[in-house]
């Protein structure tokens, strides 16, 4: 018996599982909305079964559908194994270790190293939070260094991930939540709270206040990015944190998100040893991290 069943139908279920919406998993697998849903289409005339209830947000599986997604969580892994292995002279083993520059981006970087966990099975996948980590990179300790203060040196290329938007978080009741532009001056009595960092790794010092000769007179730190949230909902100061992580985090509906100036925004870069910038698991770890924040950001 024919079928018209191929690994891209496979892919797209997983992906509208994934994400939730036809739009997000169009983004995911480089295919137009339209086109995606004339893949759907096609099976479900095909089959003549409905595999997915279009009425509920997110989109819901049916139980014909939800079996031919256990069929793609079985056959997709091996096959992207397979294929990857196939694409270089040896399998992967041995590490892949990052260094991040950033508490926040914990956000995004464990579901993506969970991806590639899942590709590469045989690497060992680690990443660990550390400060002027280049030495290590350069010593090959380290696979990559996860940074928005990119490095001017030769033989470390840059990758960018992708940008970010650096924003003030601050209670509905505090005098510049009704402010329509926030200037430094604005800032200069306020108390921060922040990740226990040195003020020159913080974008608000290093690239607005401090450009406009001002200090942070006040400030109170904390590791969790839950805490810091909580403290401003207290009214206990303010912050400025990622976009990604005002849209992740539901304490934060309650509070007020606004730019700095005209927008104060950083690029996410991959630093990565010029011999290895074409390493076939590092651009696996790329394509996964933009997938990853993109969703972060819906």
């Amino acid at each position: 018996m024919n079928s018209i069943l191929e690994i891209r139908h496979l892919r797209t279920l997983r992906a509208i599982e994934e994400t939730g919406s036809l739009a997000a998993a169009a983004r995911m697998v480089s295919l137009t909305q339209s086109a995606l849903s004339h893949q759907l289409k096609q099976l479900e005339t095909y089959y003549e079964i409905p595999l997915f209830m279009r009425n509920t947000r997110p989109m819901t599986l049916t139980e014909s559908g939800r079996k031919l997604l256990e069929l793609a969580n079985d056959i997709l892994p091996r096959i992207d194994t397979a294929e990857m292995q196939l694409r270089t002279k040896t399998a992967h083993t041995g590490h892949f270790h990052i260094a991040i520059e950033c508490h926040s981006c914990f956000d995004w970087l464990l579901p993506a190293l969970n991806h590639v966990r899942k590709h590469w099975p045989d690497l060992d996948v680690d990443a660990h939070m550390a400060f002027d980590a280049l030495d290590s990179l350069e010593a090959g300790e380290l696979d990559m260094v996860i940074t928005s203060d990119p490095p001017g040196i030769s033989h470390i290329s840059l990758i960018a991930l992708f940008q970010y938007e650096a924003r003030l978080l601050i209670s509905p009741h505090h005098p510049l939540s009704n402010k329509n532009t926030i200037e430094p001056a604005d800032l200069r009595n306020e108390t921060f709270i922040t990740y226990p960092v040195t003020p020159n790794r913080l974008d608000v010092y290093q690239y607005f206040l401090q450009p406009a000769g001002l200090e942070m007179k006040n400030r109170r730190t904390s590791e969790l990015t839950e805490m810091i949230i909580q403290h401003v909902d207290s009214q206990r100061g303010i912050a400025v944190l990622p976009d990604w992580v005002l849209i992740r985090h539901k304490a934060t509906t309650n509070l007020v998100s606004k730019s700095l100036g005209q927008g104060l925004y950083r690029t996410v870069y991959a630093a990565v040893r010029n011999q290895d910038a074409g390493n076939i698991v590092l651009s696996d770890f790329i394509d996964i991290t933009s997938n990853t924040i993109k969703r972060l950001k819906k």
